[in-house]
């Protein structure tokens, strides 16, 4: 297959020493070429520049796109001064991914302050600055991992925020981009989604609030009507053991932590965050930058290993589809 694009992200985090760890690990399996300045490696990296994008699945050791940031990484104290460059490594690795160099994107964890500071960097994060590269209004942040995949309808808002935010166009359209998704990118032809309720048991017939009767049940019945399988609204507290979980391949949940609090209990340190909605596929390790580890060799790969092998799979589902 094509090589993954890895941005670099957070030159001052742990990005460089997991991509290079997860390189070691995938070589010969993944194919995958890491944009960024390479005196920001660790320190004895063995890395080898790549002219031509095809090179990287065979280079002989850690296969980079020269990016010059300037000044030296300080593991644990991110510069401004890197700031544009990171910005472009995530820009110029879309670029790739689009013209069909490379078959997938996954970022590195960035610092939002560096490059606000250092660029002015205009959008909450990654994932609203490569929807708007990719042209793209609505998408959707998945979590995923091999027992689980989970999708918030709301994500960094307040709890306080969650009920007004929460509208049967932002429903719906969480879980079409979802369904697309896991048909697309998850080789799943006939998706089965399980809904939570807002509410403590759902909002037991409206004597525990009023959401799931004025909102999400009707919101629901529109999807069924069109096809769609979907069970709920469901107790959020019974959705996740085993046996629940068997029964759909997503769960849609209203808000941040009804979502992550789950996939990080099953499985920590190998979640994975997937962009749907994009026109390519985007993974990320599901932490940050970590700067507390970094430069001490002690950063788990574990997240990044997984999102480019997931990355690898979704742009195989993409071929074949």
């Amino acid at each position: 297959m094509r090589p993954i694009a890895i941005s670099c992200g957070e030159p001052a985090g742990i990005g460089p020493e997991i991509a290079l760890a997860a390189w070691q690990t995938l070589r010969g399996e993944v194919p995958m070429v890491w944009i960024g300045d390479p005196r920001h490696l660790p320190q004895g990296t063995d890395w080898v520049g790549v002219a031509d994008i095809a090179d990287a699945a065979t280079a002989p050791a850690f296969p980079v796109l020269e990016r010059d940031f300037g000044p030296p990484r300080v593991p644990g104290t991110p510069d401004p001064r890197h700031a544009q460059g990171i910005i472009d490594a995530i820009k110029d690795a879309v670029s790739l991914v689009q013209s069909g160099a490379c078959s997938a994107l996954c970022t590195a964890p960035i610092h939002k302050q560096a490059l606000i500071d250092g660029a002015g960097f205009a959008y909450p994060g990654h994932t609203e600055y490569l929807a708007a590269l990719a042209g793209r209004d609505s998408v959707v942040m998945m979590l995923a991992c091999e027992m689980l995949r989970v999708v918030p309808a709301t994500i960094h808002i307040p709890l306080a925020q969650v009920p007004e935010q929460l509208t049967a166009a932002t429903l719906t359209d969480t879980i079409l981009i979802t369904h697309a998704a896991l048909i697309r990118d998850f080789g799943i032809p006939a998706p089965r989604l399980a809904v939570a309720g807002l509410n403590p048991h759902a909002g037991e017939g409206g004597k525990i609030g009023q959401e799931e009767l004025d909102l999400i049940i009707p919101t629901l019945a529109a999807l069924r009507a069109e096809g769609l399988s979907i069970a709920g609204p469901l107790s959020a507290d019974t959705m996740f053991h085993p046996a629940a979980r068997a029964q759909y391949d997503a769960a849609i949940c209203m808000y941040h932590d009804q979502a992550l609090i789950p996939i990080k209990t099953l499985d920590f340190s190998g979640g994975v965050n997937v962009t749907l909605g994009l026109p390519f596929v985007r993974t990320s390790p599901d932490h940050g930058t970590a700067f507390d580890i970094a430069g001490t060799g002690r950063a788990d790969a574990t997240s990044m290993i997984a999102a480019l092998r997931m990355a690898a799979q979704m742009a195989t589902a993409r071929d074949c589809g």
